[in-house]
Formats: structure tokens, C-alpha cells, sequence
């Protein structure tokens, strides 16, 4: 018997690949993007409260109450918008599967789906699953804008689906007031639904304003928007998300993620929603939190023969290692991780057609000590 693959050209994610080889070579793992360092001691101190005052069963299929209430109270508190608790919100396992949901949701056999290239890697997976089509723009270096007449060209009769990442992985580029302003003419010009995936929303640097889908009332009517706590509270092993999107889209969204996860770690969710409601100086002091991170490896890396491109929100850092090299990026980075025993990701294969280019990310989210010992391979390249 013969089987045919759904997704014949996707293997292993070059996220997973690279961590690998770190531990396999011992490196510094600046690649996948996830901390190295504890989260909050109070967080899991209320998990371990939760866990052992027995809410350890199946959590309600949208997410317990308490942390839907919490994550109204933090939409109206960023974005001054006011969501329905019970009909607009819905927590999931991690973002990923919200961003899976939600492309299932709306994408039918036949539609296209626009999406900016570099883009995180479950998009174009998740439209071709559904039966969609990623028609795929390209962003530029170094500041990675985009070109919103190229967007509404790139639009035809089968456009279903826009969806936008701000801040941006992999490139740190955040959306202005107006790239949101365009995106929402678009949207609502051509009938169209957008995926705002937002999981790095609470970094944004240098005192530029923190906008979101949520900010812009009829855009927001046609759109899901995606957060992740994994990031916000440096719990990515927890994989909790959520998504907040109209009463009429929730519903479609829970019909599939009643039957992708069911419900999410429930422990977490009480621990989180805790956290929310006594704790929220964590999430509004994110931004300064990692632009101190950001910084500090820039400046750590000042010596070195990397040109480092802006980074505006995350806790990503590109860098241009042509100086250095004339390795494409994926042979560049199995070589310093292999050779000089740091990790970092290559960007192309965050593209559909890559670019010519010479551009690695890195993921500053890591004690100083671990910025400072990569950082110290790094400048003597």
C-alpha cells in the first residue's frame, strides 16, 4: 500500500534540527525561541497550589472562567476594548493550535491565503490542509515594511484570508498605526477575514505605541486575534494561548478546537489567571524587560563582525554575517553551531522563495550570563 503524505515537502522543523544540534554538540542554544531562565517563582507556586488543591481534570472546553474574565480585563486594559468573556474568548493549547483553528475555521478547498514571507512556519501547513493556497510576500531587509499596494494587487476573487504577525517573527518589525489602518481598509474593502497573530504583543520597544487588531473596531469584527502566555510569562513548555475573535467566529473556532485539544492544562490556567488578576506588573513590564535584553547583546556584540538589523519588538535579533562568511545561511549555521558551539536559526527557511542574503536570527531571550559567554564566541569570529 501506498501512502500520500498531505504535506510531502515538510519534515522536521529546522527549530527542532537546531536544538538538537546544540545539545548534541553542547553549544549555546540561542535558536528555538524559548528562555533559559525560571519563570516568576509566585507562578509556579500557584500551580503547584492548584495542582494540589486537586484541579488537575479536564478544564471547561473554552477555558476555565476566571481566566477568560482575565483575559477581558487585560484586553479593555491594553487596548481599551471591551470582549464577552464567555462568547469572544477562548484559551487554547499554545498559539499554534489557535492559529490551526482558526485557518480551519475560514479556509475553504480553492481560497488563498496571503502571508508575509519570513513567517513563522505553521502558517503555510495549516492553509494547505485546509485545502487553501499561501500566496506568499516577500518583506524586504533591512526593515522588513510592507508594501500594502503590493497587498491589495496580490488580492483576487479566491482571497479568503489575510494573515499579519506584529511583532513580527522573525524579524522584530512592528506594525504602525498605519499598517493597521491599511490592513483594516483592505480587509473590510474586500469582504476578507485576517489572523492576527499577536504573541509577542506586550514587546514592543523604545517607547512606540502597543497596538493590536484590538485597537481597530472593524477590523477587529472580521478578525481572530492570537496571544500566547507561554511567551508573556516565560512558560513556553506550558503551551497556553488564546484567541479573541466576535461571537459568530468563536463559535466556528470552538466547534474545530473541541475536537483538536478539547481543553488546555488546567492547572495553568487557574495558575495564570492568578498571575493576571494579582500580578500585573509582569505583563506591562515586558517590553522594558527584554529591550534591556536586547540591548545588553547588542552591545555585547559591538566588537563583532555581525551587522545587526533593527529590532523594534520580540525577542529576536537578526544579524547580517556577510562579513563573516559566504556559507547560505543554513550551512552557516549548522557550521557555527558545530565549530564555534552557538546556535542560531537561518532565515531563510522562513521563506517560500528565499532571498539572497546572509541573515541569521537570534533569540535573546537568555540569562546574562549565556548572552555574554555566545556573545564571546561571537566577536571573536
Amino acid at each position: 500500500m501506498t501512502f500520500k503524505s498531505k504535506l510531502p515537502t515538510v519534515g522536521t522543523t529546522i527549530f527542532s534540527q537546531m536544538s538538537q544540534l546544540a545539545a548534541q554538540h553542547q553549544a549555546i542554544n540561542l535558536s528555538q525561541g524559548f528562555p533559559d531562565f525560571a519563570p516568576d517563582s509566585l507562578l509556579l507556586q500557584y500551580l503547584s497550589d492548584y495542582s494540589q488543591q486537586g484541579l488537575n481534570q479536564y478544564a471547561p472546553m473554552p477555558g476555565i472562567a476566571p481566566l477568560r474574565e482575565q483575559i477581558a480585563a487585560l484586553v479593555q486594559r491594553c487596548y481599551g476594548r471591551a470582549v464577552c468573556a464567555e462568547q469572544q474568548v477562548t484559551v487554547t493549547s499554545g498559539a499554534t493550535e489557535a492559529l490551526f483553528v482558526a485557518i480551519s475555521a475560514v479556509v475553504a478547498p480553492g481560497d488563498e491565503v496571503i502571508v508575509f514571507d519570513p513567517a513563522y512556519d505553521s502558517y503555510a501547513p495549516a492553509i494547505q490542509l485546509n485545502g487553501g493556497t499561501a500566496v506568499h510576500i516577500a518583506l524586504n531587509a533591512p526593515d522588513y515594511r510592507i508594501n500594502w499596494q503590493q497587498v491589495a494587487d496580490a488580492i483576487t476573487a479566491r482571497t479568503k484570508l489575510i494573515v499579519v504577525n506584529s511583532p513580527h517573527n522573525p524579524t522584530g518589525m512592528v506594525f504602525n498605526l498605519d499598517d493597521w489602518q491599511q490592513l483594516q481598509q483592505l480587509v473590510l474593502q474586500h469582504n476578507l477575514y485576517c489572523i492576527s497573530d499577536e504573541v509577542y504583543e506586550h514587546m514592543v520597544f523604545d517607547a512606540a505605541l502597543q497596538l493590536s487588531a484590538n485597537n481597530f473596531a472593524e477590523l477587529a469584527q472580521r478578525s481572530f486575534i492570537i496571544s500566547s502566555f507561554g511567551k508573556t510569562f516565560h512558560v513556553t513548555g506550558w503551551k497556553l494561548g488564546y484567541c479573541v475573535a466576535p461571537g459568530a467566529l468563536t463559535a466556528e473556532f470552538r466547534k474545530i478546537h473541541q475536537y483538536v485539544t478539547f481543553s488546555s492544562f488546567t492547572p495553568a490556567q487557574y495558575a495564570i489567571a492568578g498571575m493576571l488578576q494579582h500580578q500585573s506588573q509582569q505583563v506591562s513590564g515586558l517590553a522594558a524587560f527584554y529591550q534591556h535584553k536586547r540591548d545588553q547583546f547588542a552591545s555585547l556584540l559591538q566588537g563583532s563582525r555581525l551587522q545587526l538589523l533593527p529590532c523594534q519588538g520580540t525577542y529576536f535579533q537578526l544579524a547580517d554575517y556577510s562579513a563573516i562568511s559566504e556559507l547560505d545561511d543554513v550551512a552557516f549555521c549548522r557550521w557555527l553551531t558545530t565549530e564555534h558551539k552557538v546556535a542560531a536559526i537561518p532565515l531563510s527557511v522562513f521563506y517560500n522563495q528565499p532571498p539572497q542574503c546572509r541573515i541569521i536570527r537570534f533569540c535573546f531571550a537568555k540569562q546574562s550570563d549565556t548572552l555574554r559567554a555566545a556573545a564571546e564566541v561571537l566577536c571573536q569570529m
